[in-house]
């Protein structure tokens, strides 16, 4: 092989892994998502507020499977869930005691 057929051959095996891309090295046919700045620029706009929180992980698995089931966004889910246990009046006791322990006690 001479010199030359071997440079081209080279060069052609660049440009054939050469694809155009767009914003962040994804296909030109989708849309970049926005940057961290803009997005909190969005959501200001909307009124939206970070807000964090603890909770178990057996209530976040929970949260997480009934936003799939209903096919919404967790943030979605989330807050309509704070809005209908808000709009529900006082928050329940913890624990009550079982009705045998109550039978005991009130005789």
């Amino acid at each position: 092989m001479k010199l030359a057929d071997m440079y081209k051959s080279k060069g052609s095996k660049i440009n054939g892994n050469i694809k155009p891309h767009g914003a962040l090295g994804k296909p030109s046919g989708e849309p970049a998502p926005p940057d961290r700045r803009e997005q909190r620029k969005l959501d200001q706009a909307k009124g939206l507020v970070p807000f964090a929180c603890k909770l178990e992980v057996s209530l976040i698995a929970q949260i997480r499977t009934l936003a799939e089931e209903r096919k919404v966004a967790l943030n979605d889910l989330v807050a309509e869930l704070l809005n209908a246990g808000l709009q529900g009046g006082e928050a329940k006791p913890k624990a009550e005691k079982p009705k045998a322990a109550k039978a005991k006690a009130d005789a």
